[in-house]
């Protein structure tokens, strides 16, 4: 009977004049993010609620205080051969502080709405972000990965066709 329900962690897109604070995973080593585009956040300390762990990551990464965030959503990593990581998506549209852009993580960088699809993503990230840019409720999505490849995309329980879904206008 296999009892490990998996890892929890936080990942937060702040937003600010039609354009997405993101990270560019190129400073760690071994990084199952390496060289790809992604929110601030990260892994869920053993007394922590998604929300401390956010406002801790952000925090941590950014030098900012969270003052106006919404979750929304699940998003559940199964990932051949790794443990199944269940993120809590948040935006951000309030904050107190000065950003610190020495990131230990990678390179924080303020990117256009418009020219977040043509950065390095994984293929499910584009699915979320999708969903964001329509205002979808809250929704639970499941990715289904084997190594960099997107094998399934389940919405709110119902199998969808990621790669239409992407395509539509």
């Amino acid at each position: 009977m296999e009892h490990d329900i998996g890892t929890l962690t936080t990942l937060c897109y702040l937003e600010q004049d039609d354009r997405l604070l993101m990270l560019h995973r190129i400073k760690k080593k071994n990084d199952v993010n390496q060289d790809k585009w992604i929110g601030v956040g990260g892994h869920a300390l053993s007394y922590e609620s998604p929300e401390d762990c956010l406002l801790r990551e952000v925090y941590e990464e950014t030098g900012l205080t969270l003052t106006d965030y919404r979750f929304r959503g699940i998003v559940t990593f199964a990932l051949k051969g790794v443990e199944t990581q269940y993120m809590c998506l948040y935006t951000a549209t309030g904050w107190e502080g000065e950003i610190d852009y020495n990131c230990p993580e990678g390179v924080l960088e303020w990117v256009p709405k418009e020219r977040i699809g043509s950065l390095e993503l994984w293929p499910g990230d584009r699915v979320f972000f999708k969903l964001l840019a329509q205002e979808h409720p809250f929704f639970s999505l499941k990715l289904s990965y084997d190594g960099n490849v997107l094998e399934e995309c389940v919405l709110d329980g119902k199998r969808m066709e990621w790669k239409e879904f992407l395509r539509e206008a």
